[in-house]
């Protein structure tokens, strides 16, 4: 061969090489994460590794097609904010986001990159979307509930406890929580029960509410959805085994880790359903087209195990309405 034909051969590999990678790089897609949970809590993993499941499903691998930027703020909300900054910084095609008080900062800190988030019960009310059939901003995703569930859990609280009198509801003091507490103080007085409010915003606050509100008798806990309670949930599921309050809780975790009932959606499966509006946000849909979905399924779980201890016949109309029951 020729030097000059060499060479024009080795011009035209090496542009094909640089074009090659071009495109691979091209082809990566960056998607944030924002979890409220701590990095080391089993079921913030187990919620990830769903989303990241479904995205495999639908294409896109981690390391290969798609790189996944986490942040775990252990509910702190200090840590949110700078996470949210950090996560906006790195000019993600798309964020996913679990709950409200990550979607609140990461609106603050940005008006255009896409954001999908799971777990937030009232998304227009917050003021993070226009409507729930079209968004019409950055941002879409699942409602958790809608806040008149919260009254069922006073319901199934004097269901298996008919004796509670007293219901402590453990809530965060922000929109979600207030309005949480709002719905079961509506049905508190036709169900003869007295509804204290606790804060769940540190260990040290949990501990000092849920010990002075046992002293009395008749009492009971409601633990309403918010990410304080989730990061201090075996805490509070320990201080009601250890003051013998019968608790009702907002999703089927708490009840597996020990809790007496919960009521509420399948939280992982908003994750891999979030995983599909991601997959559609990355072929060039946008978020303000996507309409908020709602669950389409509560699940009622009954802890026996835990009900024997509080020495508790649960009735049987309860169990048979059970979608499972731990023994």
């Amino acid at each position: 061969m020729r030097r000059r034909e060499f060479i024009a051969l080795g011009c035209s590999v090496g542009a094909y090489g640089l074009t090659a990678h071009a495109q691979q790089y091209e082809q990566i897609r960056r998607i944030g994460v924002l979890m409220t949970l701590a990095d080391d809590d089993p079921e913030g993993q187990r919620r990830v590794s769903a989303f990241q499941q479904k995205l495999q499903e639908l294409g896109w691998t981690v390391g290969h097609n798609v790189q996944m930027d986490e942040r775990w703020a252990g509910a702190d909300a200090n840590n949110i904010r700078k996470y949210a900054e950090e996560l906006v910084a790195l000019t993600p095609h798309v964020i996913q986001a679990s709950g409200s008080i990550a979607v609140g900062p990461l609106l603050q800190v940005t008006h255009t990159v896409p954001i999908v988030f799971t777990i937030v019960p009232d998304p227009v009310g917050a003021g993070f979307v226009s409507s729930l059939a079209r968004p019409g901003g950055n941002a879409t995703g699942f409602m958790s509930f809608e806040y008149g569930l919260s009254a069922k859990w006073l319901e199934v609280l004097k269901q298996i406890a008919p004796r509670v009198t007293r219901a402590a509801v453990l809530r965060d003091t922000g929109i979600s929580g207030v309005a949480q507490l709002a719905a079961i103080q509506s049905v508190a007085p036709s169900l003869g029960v007295e509804v204290i409010p606790l804060s769940v915003r540190d260990a040290v606050e949990v501990e000092r509410g849920v010990t002075n509100f046992a002293q009395s008798p008749d009492g009971g806990l409601i633990v309403t959805a918010s990410a304080p309670a989730a990061a201090h949930r075996q805490l509070i599921i320990s201080l009601a085994a250890q003051h013998k309050l019968p608790a009702v809780y907002w999703e089927r975790y708490l009840t597996g880790g020990g809790g007496l009932v919960s009521y509420g959606p399948d939280y992982v499966d908003q994750y891999r359903r979030a995983a599909g509006y991601v997959d559609r946000i990355l072929k060039g849909e946008k978020p303000a087209d996507l309409p908020i979905e709602a669950p389409s399924k509560y699940e009622l779980i009954i802890n026996l195990t835990t009900a024997k201890a509080l020495g508790l016949t649960v009735p049987a109309a309860l169990l048979a309405r059970a979608d499972e029951v731990i023994e």
